[in-house]
């Protein structure tokens, strides 16, 4: 939905930036005059995975009265070529664009590009995972190369770099980046529009991308040794995929790269037992033995071992899904999060820039 910002607003802030050239304006708006903020969100597309993230974001800040514009340009869809013909299609969109805002918030490397020459205030990239180890897993270490030079100049157009887990944090770390720990939480709302389902004995569900990084060929290979019935939801609704996550009995999550993964989160939600690779930030949501069940990278024998016992009942989930669903009510709902990020966004306007905590 896009939003427009009061004239006279715009007006003020004009003629105090021309006289002062420094943020002093947009201090004295944001603390005394209780001024909305304007925002352009950039990402290729806004269901799923960080696209995803950024509508939920948008729409919350629009409930307590922030104005939030979702920026859209064409991309070719077709594997190796999305991404490419998004950075530049969308640059030249960028170039085209007038409208000045208070922050642009980037949603992964691409969106960068189109970020740049946008005017504004402040600039954010929010990344999920690290970007040039996903491109080196999708596609090919030549890929990889590419992507780790893309990355090193897009993040240096940005004055906060964010992401969802500590772990991407002090990976980014040790190539001389600082980046900020911003949670990517879930809607409780969202869930109230699921119909009421029934559990289906013994099902496991997995969902996620069809996609090499999302280990969905190490389910496959292991189904038959699974005591049960595997639900794969790799293109589906959102409701439709919470009404079959609602009824399974297991969530699997074989991946081989992960930052913080929703999915996890809409599973404690659900009071559904989540079976996961110990990769990237996992551990930090799925709490061995206390929030759910870890595996090793790779270890099939134990993640089946760990599946057919809970679906047996010899290994029992009862304490485990109420801690989980208690450390994502408390932790992880956008009522908890919200002003982390409207925080960020006024220390940013006020000049103050990244968090160094």
């Amino acid at each position: 939905m896009i939003q427009v910002v009061n004239s006279r607003k715009w007006v003020f802030r004009y003629l105090f930036k021309r006289q002062s050239g420094k943020h002093i304006p947009y201090v004295f708006n944001l603390f005394f005059c209780n001024t909305s903020m304007h925002f352009l969100f950039i990402a290729p597309n806004y269901v799923g995975g960080i696209g995803g993230h950024a509508a939920m974001l948008a729409e919350q800040l629009q409930k307590i009265g922030h104005n939030v514009d979702l920026f859209r340009a064409p991309y070719i869809n077709i594997k190796n070529i999305k991404n490419p013909s998004f950075m530049v299609l969308s640059t030249f969109q960028a170039l085209a664009t007038k409208k000045r805002y208070d922050i642009v918030h980037a949603f992964n490397v691409p969106s960068g590009f189109p970020m740049r020459y946008i005017k504004s205030t402040g600039k954010i990239i929010s990344i999920h995972g690290v970007y040039s180890e996903q491109v080196g897993t999708i596609h090919s270490q030549s890929a990889l190369k590419f992507a780790s030079v893309l990355e090193s100049k897009v993040l240096k157009w940005a004055d906060i770099l964010t992401t969802d887990s500590k772990y991407t944090i002090a990976k980014y770390r040790k190539h001389g980046y600082d980046f900020e720990y911003m949670p990517t939480p879930i809607d409780p709302l969202m869930f109230q529009k699921l119909n009421n389902v029934e559990k289906q004995p013994k099902q496991v569900v997995y969902i996620g991308r069809d996609s090499y990084e999302k280990g969905i060929d190490i389910l496959r290979n292991a189904e038959s040794d699974i005591h049960g019935t595997i639900r794969y939801c790799t293109n589906l609704k959102w409701r439709d995929a919470m009404s079959t996550l609602a009824e399974s009995s297991i969530l699997v999550l074989p991946s081989r790269i992960e930052s913080s993964p929703t999915i996890i989160k809409e599973a404690f939600y659900l009071s559904v037992p989540v079976v996961a690779m110990s990769v990237g930030g996992v551990p930090e949501l799925v709490q061995d033995g206390k929030t759910g069940f870890l595996v090793k990278p790779g270890d099939t024998n134990h993640m089946v071992e760990i599946i057919n016992g809970i679906l047996k009942g010899d290994v029992p989930t009862d304490k485990i899904v109420k801690a989980a669903y208690e450390y994502v009510t408390h932790n992880m709902t956008w009522d908890v999060v919200i002003s982390q990020y409207e925080d960020m966004y006024k220390r940013l306007l006020s000049g103050s820039g990244a968090d160094q905590s």
